[in-house]
């Protein structure tokens, strides 16, 4: 693909329907569970994605024995029984945060020396919470750049477990990394949260992920989660169709005035994003929900309608959705402030600052603050957006194009991560045709 592309205006409301692929937090969740179980598992509605091959690369260099057959969307996995086949290996987590906040607390389940290594982006992210529980759980765990910041060596001779603390405020993927592997300790571990909790639902996703594979879960209050041993045990197990990238085609529908409808996601759905279309509900389109039978066959959401009135909105729970909504703002006829999302800020890019310049770029008055921002709808015009080799920007900004001439989204692979085929989704269903380099 060119180093940017062309986003044509739509000609009309996008109406039609999809199914996205597979979820990748789920997916990646799976994943470990089904590595660090008794028996072997068959999983299906596997996403194909950069972060997803990097978890299975990154679990058959620890010894783990996976078989996939991407282009089915299916993988096969012998399970461990809760131990780490390795003794040594070093893991290239490229961008993937989930590859090493899950397998960092896994490696501590090992006998031996593990390094964790990624991006140069990844090498900014600071992991340093989940290093200091995995130290007061007894395993010799440090980080090797400024900040407390990957690449992370883990020097263990097992994980007996215990209690460990965790500053919620941070990242919920540490202390799901925590709990996935909590359930393969000897005594269990019981995971204390300090402050203020985020992402809630990827943390009831872990919880159910590890329930669905056998495991427990327990909430003793809300600052406390207690895991007992006990392991995993290996079964087949369907993931559902990621939430998150579902968001952009409602929001193209809300942007355009269209109707889109997504199967094999409902209000059932294990994935907090799909309360997006609840943001989408208050901005003034409308919003069916349906339930299929108790597979989820049959389930779906349809937005309908365009965006009329913007909101003021706590977006903590669904935070990789706000590039989206931001974007979706922009098409209000009042302002949009989001709140409470500060942790954004140490994504793949700062989705905070980078949002609000890139927005800027397109003729928007958008306001950063230090925890979310404010867009103000007016006229936009065209630009070449930068996505800072951060996914969500480019498929959120890209619908800008959608209603505004001249917008070029450059790095448009970078999509890669999550939703390779993204673009050919988004062309088929905006009627962009062949021709569009997007279906090339």
């Amino acid at each position: 693909m060119a180093a940017s592309l062309s986003i044509p205006v739509c000609s009309g409301p996008i109406e039609g329907h999809l199914r996205p692929p597979g979820s990748k937090s789920i997916t990646n969740r799976a994943l470990v569970c089904a590595s660090l179980a008794k028996g072997t598992s068959r999983l299906t509605g596997v996403l194909d994605s950069q972060d997803t091959r990097v978890m299975a690369a990154a679990l058959t260099a620890l010894g783990f024995r996976l078989h996939a057959d991407w282009p089915k969307g299916e993988i096969l996995v012998e399970g461990s029984g809760g131990s780490i086949p390795a003794t040594e290996a070093t893991l290239d987590c490229a961008a993937s945060g989930t590859t090493m906040r899950f397998l960092a607390a896994v490696c501590a389940l090992g006998h031996g020396h593990y390094r964790l290594d990624g991006t140069p982006r990844m090498r900014q992210r600071p992991i340093g919470d989940l290093l200091a529980a995995l130290r007061e759980l007894g395993v010799d765990a440090d980080a090797g750049s400024p900040g407390e910041c990957p690449p992370v060596t883990i020097h263990s001779h097992g994980l007996a477990g215990g209690t460990a603390s965790v500053r919620g405020s941070a990242s919920s993927q540490f202390a799901s990394g925590l709990a996935l592997a909590a359930a393969c300790t000897t005594s269990g571990i019981r995971i204390r949260f300090t402050g203020e909790l985020v992402s809630l639902p990827y943390l009831d996703m872990t919880r159910r992920v590890i329930a669905d594979f056998g495991g427990r879960c327990e909430i003793e209050d809300e600052h406390t989660w207690s895991i007992p041993p006990g392991g995993y045990v290996g079964r087949e197990y369907a993931i559902e169709p990621d939430a998150s990238a579902a968001s952009y085609f409602f929001a193209a529908a809300a942007i355009t005035g269209g109707s889109v409808r997504i199967d094999g996601l409902s209000r059932r759905s294990m994935q907090g994003d799909v309360a997006f279309c609840d943001a989408l509900g208050r901005m003034g389109c409308d919003v069916a929900w349906q339930d299929g039978d108790a597979s989820g066959r049959g389930d779906s959401i349809t937005v309908t309608g365009r965006v009329a009135n913007g909101i003021d909105i706590d977006m903590n729970a669904i935070s990789d959705t706000v590039p989206t909504l931001a974007v979706v703002a922009l098409f209000a006829q009042s302002p949009t402030t989001i709140r409470n999302v500060a942790h954004i800020r140490d994504k793949e890019t700062d989705r905070i600052g980078n949002l609000v310049h890139e927005l800027r770029r397109l003729g928007a008055d958008a306001r950063e603050h230090a925890d979310g921002l404010t867009v103000v709808p007016g006229p936009l015009h065209g630009a070449s957006i930068r996505t800072y080799d951060d996914h969500r920007m480019a498929m959120s900004l890209a619908l800008a194009g959608l209603r505004t001439p001249g917008v070029l989204i450059q790095d448009p692979e970078c999509v890669g991560k999550t939703f390779p085929d993204y673009w050919q989704r988004l062309g088929k269903l905006a009627g962009f045709g062949i021709d569009w380099p997007g279906d090339r």
